[in-house]
């Protein structure tokens, strides 16, 4: 049981999805992936507005799916990749197990994301074939210039949306905007399916690569034309069997069961967004003559799973902290505000003092965000944050 009043994150699996569940679990149903995986792939593709959808087991696995989906695809000039320092360990952590030559790039000031400033140089100096981009905490990065960029020096961009889903820039949905994006369900996320994660895209063959790859690596499964495509690519007959193997693989798989609780999770998701932004807003109102947080224009929708905010140093984030647990608010600092400064990263390629990114891993810390939290709730958390920031900043010494 969570000891806080206040836990960072709640559940969106209710109730009646369990009893629903329950139900259909005594029908006794396939389990493992079946028809609802399909399902489910097909009704997120249709939700967020892309072509083709693979479902995995988790975001982690889905940054990993991209990331040797890529790699396979054989359309890489080199393995230079940009990467985001403000981010979560298996956003970057694919690309050091599969051999890329990965270059961290600074966060930006506003919203957290890529620095566009410090990408274009990156770009300019290392000429990369892929730049990996997070939509940090539901809060989109400035996608009008990054798809400038792209254009410009026709990198892969890969979208970890994993934080993020319900998000929308101008418009626009995040999770749409790389050549394949990841998504991640994990229990706390803006719809939960316990485990779990999606890579989407819109490109057919980068698709059907993930498909293989997120499954051992075999044709089972694949439309008639492409298991054909591939037997005759290497010369092998056709004798019934998906036990060919035209990629070295991994199980990824999703379960029914999973697929199931996705399902109903997506018919709630408008009402989530509704829910999660609302509580952004509020947040924002009543911190912003106290701490510093993310910055978006007016037409973008953030669905957030936490309000980020930072104080001033590492002292009074941690001060901050201590008075939010001792008010029964569970929180957390951002520690992956700067990736370049864990063992993972700086062992092998030293350590990134980013500004930004450092600002964000000394000074940054969570407020909870999820659906069930009232105005009033979102008040008196705000309040706690806010007397904490103005005891520290008279001068008084934590005890």
């Amino acid at each position: 049981m969570n000891q806080f009043k206040y836990p960072l994150v709640a559940d969106t699996i209710t109730a009646e999805d369990n009893i629903t569940r329950a139900e259909w679990l005594m029908t006794n149903p396939r389990l493992t992936m079946g028809p609802l995986v399909k399902k489910y792939e097909e009704k997120w593709s249709s939700w967020v507005g892309r072509e083709y959808s693979v479902a995995c087991n988790s975001g982690s696995s889905a940054n990993l799916l991209m990331a040797a989906t890529l790699l396979e695809s054989k359309r890489l000039k080199n393995k230079r990749v940009i990467v985001p320092s403000a981010a979560w360990v298996t956003t970057i952590a694919p690309f050091i197990q599969l051999g890329f030559e990965p270059i961290m790039c600074e966060a930006d000031k506003s919203n957290f994301g890529l620095d566009t400033v410090h990408l274009e140089e990156l770009l300019c100096k290392h000429l990369p074939e892929t730049v990996m981009l997070v939509q940090v905490l539901g809060v989109p990065a400035n996608m009008d210039k990054i798809m400038l960029l792209k254009e410009k020096f026709g990198f892969f961009l890969l979208e970890d949306a994993c934080a993020a889903m319900g998000s929308s820039y101008c418009g626009r949905k995040v999770g749409t905007f790389g050549d394949m994006s990841s998504i991640s369900t994990y229990f706390g996320h803006q719809f939960s399916t316990i485990e779990g994660g999606i890579v989407s895209t819109d490109d057919k063959e980068l698709s059907t690569i993930a498909f293989m790859l997120r499954s051992h690596g075999w044709i089972n499964g694949l439309d008639p034309e492409i298991r054909a495509h591939y037997l005759n690519l290497y010369d092998i007959k056709d004798i019934g069997t998906g036990f060919v193997f035209p990629y070295a693989g991994y199980n990824f798989r999703l379960s029914d069961d999973h697929a199931f609780i996705g399902l109903r999770q997506l018919n709630r998701m408008e009402w989530l967004i509704e829910r999660r932004y609302a509580n952004h807003l509020l947040y924002q109102k009543l911190l912003r003559d106290f701490l510093s947080f993310q910055i978006f224009s007016k037409d973008t929708t953030v669905c957030s799973i936490h309000f980020c905010a930072l104080a001033n140093s590492e002292p009074e984030r941690n001060f901050i902290i201590s008075e939010l647990e001792a008010s029964g608010i569970e929180t957390r600092p951002f520690t992956s505000g700067n990736q370049g400064l864990q063992p993972y990263w700086f062992k092998k390629y030293g350590k990134f003092n980013g500004q930004i990114a450092t600002k964000l891993y000394e000074c940054g810390f969570f407020l909870p965000n999820y659906p069930a939290l009232t105005e009033s709730d979102i008040e008196y958390i705000s309040n706690v944050a806010i007397g904490a920031t103005t005891y520290f900043r008279q001068g008084k010494e934590y005890k």
